[in-house]
């Protein structure tokens, strides 16, 4: 009944999303699109990637690190914790073929939120799970969709994931973009090895994870 219940509320959210998006439309005519800019944390960051490259409307997405006090960090300064620095990709995409709520779905689907101190085997406040929010809309889909999970969806485990405003954004280095499509060998040992693809079925259910 409780996961029977969030669905419901999130396609509620998809359609209130989706109808704002038509009446606009309707509004002001054909326009060229605009893109927009989400952010989210969800451990290992080459892992994050995939799932949202597969949706229509996303146009990239970008491996990097957010929400730390030092700048221009590297990937060791970063992975050691040295930095406050989340592991996090960045998604650019067209509103007007893929919902920012479209998004909060499947970023939900590929982490565990009910874990505080990092994602899988990945430990540590850097591979913590958050959502990085760009404006008040992104904020107040996020807190809903976070709030309506924590009260009607499958846990009875309160969700630990983090809502935070969205800071300077800094590209990992070269070699950590599009990972699992560069060294797709390395990628999938690397995941099953940490556990992830065995977790998110234990949380989401089968294929639900990307």
């Amino acid at each position: 009944m409780r996961v029977a219940r969030w669905r419901f509320l999130v396609v509620g959210m998809l359609m209130l999303v989706g109808a704002a998006g038509l009446s606009g439309a309707a509004q002001g005519g054909e326009v060229a699109p605009r893109l927009a800019t989400a952010t989210f944390a969800g451990g290992c960051f080459w892992c994050m990637e995939p799932p949202f490259d597969q949706l229509e409307g996303v146009v990239a997405t970008t491996s990097g690190y957010i929400g730390g006090t030092t700048p221009d960090p590297s990937y060791e300064a970063v992975s050691a914790g040295d930095t406050g620095h989340f592991e996090a990709v960045q998604v650019v995409y067209d509103p007007s073929k893929v919902s920012y709520a479209r998004l909060l779905e499947v970023f939900w689907h590929n982490v565990d939120p009910l874990d505080a101190g990092g994602q899988f085997c990945d430990r540590g406040s850097q591979y913590r799970s958050a959502i990085f929010v760009h404006d008040d809309t992104q904020r107040a889909l996020a807190e809903f969709s976070k709030t309506a999970l924590d009260a009607d969806g499958p846990f009875e485990e309160r969700i630990v994931t983090l809502v935070l405003p969205a800071t300077v954004f800094y590209p990992a280095e070269g070699y950590h973009q599009n990972y699992y499509r560069t060294n797709p060998l390395r990628y999938k040992f690397y995941r099953h090895r940490c556990g992830r693809d065995q977790r998110l079925e234990a949380l989401w259910g089968k294929r639900k994870g990307g």
